[in-house]
C-alpha cells in the first residue's frame, strides 16, 4: 500500500495550507503597516476636516504665507521700536536737598529725565516755608543753555 502522505490530494492540501498560512502572515503584516500608516495619516490630517492630502498642503501653505506676513509686520514694528528707543526719556536721576538753610528738611529736589543721548530736561523744585517753586531747563548732550546748579548737575549725572 502506498503511503497516504504521498497521495496527490494530500500534497495539494498541504500546499494550499502552506500558501494559506503565508497569506495569513502577509495579511497580518499588511494590517500592522496599515495601522501605522493610519496613525500617521490621522496625525497629519488632524482635525482639519479635510480628507484630501492636497487640500491639507494648500491650506498649510496659505497658513505659512500668513505667518510670513505676520513676521514681516512684527519685524517692521520692531525696527520702529528700536529706532524710537534711544529717543525715549527713560533715564532718571533725582537729588533731594535743603535749598534754604533757615529751616525745613530735604524737600527741595532736582529731577533729570534723559534719553540715551543725554537729551531731555532737568526739573528743580525749591521748597521754602511758604511756597514751592518749580523750574525746568532743557538738556542736550548732558549740558544746558541755562546755568545749572550743582544739584541739577548731580541729578544729570545720576540719570546717566
Amino acid at each position: 500500500m502506498d503511503e497516504w502522505y504521498l497521495e496527490p490530494s494530500f500534497i495539494a492540501i498541504v500546499a494550499v495550507a502552506f500558501v494559506t498560512a503565508l497569506l495569513v502572515i502577509w495579511i497580518a503584516v499588511l494590517g500592522v503597516r496599515l495601522k501605522r500608516l493610519r496613525k500617521q495619516y490621522v496625525a497629519v490630517m488632524g482635525n482639519t476636516g479635510l480628507t484630501n492630502m492636497e487640500d491639507v498642503i494648500v491650506e498649510m501653505k496659505g497658513q505659512l504665507e500668513a505667518q510670513r506676513q505676520y513676521i514681516d509686520t512684527l519685524q517692521h514694528e520692531l525696527k520702529d521700536v528700536q529706532a524710537a528707543l534711544p529717543q525715549m526719556k527713560a533715564k532718571l536721576g533725582i537729588i533731594r536737598y535743603n535749598a534754604f538753610s533757615d529751616g525745613g528738611s530735604d524737600l527741595s529736589f532736582s529731577l533729570a529725565i534723559l534719553n540715551a543721548e543725554k537729551d531731555g530736561a532737568v526739573f528743580s523744585g525749591l521748597h521754602s516755608r511758604d511756597n514751592t517753586y518749580v523750574y525746568a531747563k532743557p538738556v542736550e548732550k548732558g549740558q544746558s543753555s541755562y546755568t545749572l546748579t550743582p544739584e541739577e548737575r548731580k541729578a544729570i549725572d545720576a540719570a546717566k
